[in-house]
């Protein structure tokens, strides 16, 4: 029997078999639950109903993050399709790929509104339109990143807005706390994703991290579902309000050593 066995588990952001949200959506497959897929605009459909084949999901929805009356009208759907749901995934970030190069200060206004409406105001909308279909016990999660709190050279303001997300989840949490209902974020080590290819300079990071970090190498999409299974299932029932770094132990490390020094210096 699965960790989630007889658990409704929805997944928005998905886009392509490289993504995140894939790594989660399997591993939510393999463990049991019944799942429902969300993607943004018509030009994934084609990438993600495939995948949604893949893993006997039924349920497959565009939504336009932006739009209230979009999310209002993919959480009716779900309603009559799964009646209550236990777990609901935000894998949605974005920003122009203007705002990913250069300097911060050099950030548009309408790019800082951008990034911040999809990637954060987001989470708040979807969990506002989904808590009346969800079971006490429910899971909400959301992807976040280690430039959230320390520079990530050219991430510029995504790193702001993944801030503003984790402070969004500690408030959410504290919000929905007294419905038993947790909220937590994942914070994954660098991953080759469709959004990641926007980010100045993350070829030189990736190959930086796998040699920086304590593990000596970098995380996988299947990873990081394995842990999005901990925090949806009841293993995580007094969690809440969260960061889990899935990362190699990357963000405990202050001063950053090669392993030829780590090495040399162990000898």
């Amino acid at each position: 029997m699965g960790l989630l066995e007889g658990k409704n588990a929805l997944v928005f952001g998905l886009a392509n078999d490289k993504s995140i949200a894939w790594g989660i959506t399997q591993a939510f497959h393999r463990e049991g639950a019944k799942l429902g897929i969300s993607y943004a605009g018509e030009m994934l459909e084609r990438r993600v109903k495939p995948l949604a084949e893949k893993v006997g999901c039924q349920w497959v929805e565009e939504c336009d993050v932006t739009s209230d009356e979009q999310i209002a009208a993919v959480a009716e759907k779900a309603a009559r399709h799964f009646g209550r749901v236990d777990v609901l995934v935000h894998s949605i970030a974005f920003a122009g790929r203007d705002e990913l190069t250069g300097p911060f200060y050099n950030t548009t206004r309408d790019g800082f509104k951008n990034a911040m409406d999809i990637s954060v105001y987001s989470l708040i909308a979807m969990t506002k339109a989904f808590l009346p279909i969800l079971n006490p016990g429910a899971s909400i999660m959301c992807l976040t990143y280690y430039g959230s709190v320390k520079v990530a050279p050219h991430y510029n303001v995504m790193g702001v807005a993944k801030a503003a997300l984790e402070s969004s989840t500690r408030y959410l949490a504290y919000d929905l706390g007294p419905q038993k209902i947790r909220v937590n974020a994942i914070s994954a080590g660098p991953i080759r994703t469709l959004a990641a290819a926007g980010v100045g300079g993350f070829r030189d990071m990736y190959k930086h991290f796998a040699d920086m970090s304590p593990m000596r190498e970098n995380v996988t999409i299947d990873d990081v579902g394995n842990a999005a299974v901990f925090l949806a299932s009841d293993l995580s029932a007094r969690i809440t309000g969260e960061v889990l770094y899935v990362d190699s132990g990357f963000n405990t490390v202050g001063v950053q050593m090669t392993g030829k020094e780590n090495q040399e210096k162990s000898e």
